[in-house]
């Protein structure tokens, strides 16, 4: 009897063993295979690599890549779940290099883990990076959330809820040392802290998930007191703690949620049943990455490097409204009637900012866009006149550059009364309400100043100095105006692991050529320790400050080394001539993306909240070959 079962018993191990190895090879392509099938003849083929499909933010960000992509008759997408594991989605990212896309959209579980995987993608084909950034730039594009505005913004809400009584407030953490987990939790704090009577009493973790979030708070409220306000960095968490909140019998407590999803139990659906008491909307990004992946690949001009997406506070008096900010401001026109803008330019004090100047001027010509424009010569009361002159002649659009970033909120109320939405153009202002303008194009500043410190990092690596310390001096930008804080504290933040690095002088010389000079001058002239490092906030104080240098009979770029900012021609001429080290571009070319986004705008299209430009780090060694193609 045995002897008759036994060939069957092999041939049901067979079987299953078979079966197995099928059920596995299905599995492991599935990913690849998933939502569409990609005829061969397609021309364009992208590869979405996204982090997890347990997240329903995250499953409405692939939904609305896939409709998407479906507007394009010639794009079709190919969608790996790396369910949560970094390891996985390296090994997902190199199977779609291997299955031949054109384009990398890529959501990375973590930031440090997934960079050197898109370096190396980024080397072949264009990389669109959503909502988690990896280090460095090496992509094409990121388009995500403005995730410390998001935190400011709930936190302003908490006050509003607050009011002057104050209270305490508890924070639902998404995953610990994740990029929107850091910012959004930086913005709250940056907020409250404003508020002496609102204290931040516990701070949890829940990984972005409803379960957990609903087991770590029921554990808070055995053992303390329930806060006032519940700020959670998702909805699901949020929906957690309303549930826990609900087990405990724990009543009077108002919740705060982000994402805005709709759906059951999803955050507008939450505030639309009075269980949250405000959401604010986080696009997924899904729709913008399509789009920009289209233009990439028909290599269309214009192409930011960043694209941060404006983000919306949704309560039960807004739930089912329209919520553009802007709605009451897009009247119809006429395609044939021209629009007219009104720019106020901060003055002409510098290289950059002439060929800025310029580059409005000819991109509103070219676009047909009837420009108006007035040179505010370096004083805000002559840019909030402007702006006022503007409003009075009843333009269509207001743009400005503004000279500091405070001081606005009035003259940009006034504006938002008479229906004139306000685009701020190379440098941002700092006001409570964001609705007082539209978008923001130009560049990272604070991203320039930690470019220039990784670069210094290298070189001095390659360059220590004798007793191991390098002494800096810093030349800073106008006070209080938006590159020269933002360049300064990316600088300071990226020496700050390295105490060998030491500031020892920053000084004030307000973008000028001729106060680079003076102030360089007069700061050889009294510093008595030794001068390693010059870093200027733009490149007419550095080319200033090497006629100083010069003089008193140092060489530039060899006794004192030197790194600025800006890119424009005569810097490169001075690194081929030996006198400077490096400059890290800020380009002033933003007049041609400044007019799409005017003619979006009256087209209907909503705006991000910033557009940052595509820019660059060029080092001595390279400048003689890339001088030629240089446009300023």
């Amino acid at each position: 009897m045995k002897r008759l079962m036994q060939p069957s018993f092999i041939l049901i191990a067979i079987g299953i063993m078979v079966i197995s190895v099928s059920l596995l090879w299905i599995i492991n392509m599935l990913p690849l295979i998933s939502y569409q099938h990609v005829p061969q003849e397609v021309s364009k083929l992208i590869g979405l690599s996204q982090a997890n499909l347990s997240e329903p933010w995250r499953i409405s960000m692939t939904e609305e890549i896939t409709q998407q992509a479906k507007k394009y008759p010639d794009m079709r997408v190919i969608i790996t779940d790396a369910v949560d594991s970094s390891e996985r989605q390296v090994d997902d990212v190199k199977r779609l290099l291997a299955y031949g896309i054109d384009l990398l959209i890529i959501s990375p579980t973590d930031s440090k883990i997934l960079t050197p995987v898109v370096t190396e993608a980024y080397k072949t084909i264009p990389v669109i990076v959503l909502d988690r950034a990896v280090e460095g730039y090496d992509y094409t594009l990121y388009i995500g959330p403005d995730n410390q505005l998001i935190g400011r913004e709930t936190g302003r809400y908490v006050s509003e809820l607050l009011g002057k009584s104050g209270g305490q407030v508890w924070e639902i953490q998404g995953r610990s040392g994740s990029p929107p987990t850091i910012d959004r939790s930086t913005g709250l704090r940056q907020e409250i802290e404003r508020h002496t009577g609102i204290w931040l009493t516990k701070t949890v973790t829940a990984d972005w998930l409803r379960d957990q979030a609903e087991d770590a708070l029921t554990t808070l409220f055995i053992t303390n007191q329930a806060p006032d306000v519940i700020v959670s960095q998702n909805d699901a968490m949020a929906y957690g703690a309303i549930l826990a909140a609900k087990k405990a019998g724990v009543s009077n407590i108002k919740f705060i949620g982000v994402d805005g999803l709709e759906g059951t139990n999803g955050g507008l659906d939450l505030v639309r049943r009075g269980l949250l008491s405000a959401t604010f909307i986080c696009p997924t990004g899904g729709k913008e990455a399509v789009n920009y992946a289209w233009d990439i690949l028909e290599k269309k001009p214009g192409i930011p490097k960043k694209i941060y997406l404006r983000t919306r506070k949704i309560t039960a008096e807004t739930v089912n409204d329209n919520v553009d900010p802007y709605a009451s401001f897009r009247h119809p026109r006429s395609k044939q009637e021209p629009i007219r803008l009104g720019f106020a330019q901060v003055g002409s004090e510098s290289r950059w900012r002439l060929t800025n100047t310029k580059s409005i001027k000819d991109a509103a010509r070219d676009a047909g866009i009837e420009l108006t424009f007035i040179d505010g010569q370096q004083k805000q009361t002559n840019q909030i006149e402007a702006i006022r002159s503007f409003i009075k002649q009843k333009v269509d659009i207001i743009a400005f550059s503004p000279i500091v970033e405070s001081g606005w909120e009035q003259v940009l109320q006034e504006a938002k009364d008479a229906g004139i939405p306000v685009i701020l153009s190379d440098r941002e202002v700092d006001i409570k309400d964001d609705t007082l303008w539209a978008t923001f194009i130009g560049s990272d500043f604070l991203e320039e100043g930690r470019r220039a410190a990784r670069w210094l990092l290298s070189y001095m690596k390659q360059h220590p100095t004798e007793d191991g310390e390098i002494h800096i001096v810093e030349l800073q930008g106008t006070a209080g105006s938006a590159p020269a804080i933002d360049r300064k504290r990316g600088f300071e933040m990226t020496l700050a692991p390295y105490p060998q690095y030491k500031i020892i002088r920053s000084e004030i010389a307000n973008f000028y050529f001729d106060q680079g000079r003076d102030v360089m001058k007069q700061i050889l002239e009294t510093e008595q320790r030794r001068i390693d490092v010059l870093f200027a906030h733009n490149d007419d104080m550095a080319l200033g400050a090497i006629q100083s240098i010069e003089a008193a009979g140092l060489k530039p770029g060899k006794d004192i080394v030197i790194v600025s900012v800006d890119a424009v021609k005569e810097a490169f001429q001075a690194m081929i001539q030996g006198k400077l080290n490096c400059t890290v571009e800020c380009t002033p070319l933003l007049g041609p993306q400044l007019m799409k986004v005017i003619q979006d705008y009256f087209d209907g299209k909503e705006l991000p909240t910033r557009i940052i430009t595509s820019e660059e780090v060029f080092p001595a060694e390279i400048a003689r070959a890339v001088l030629p193609k240089r446009r300023y």
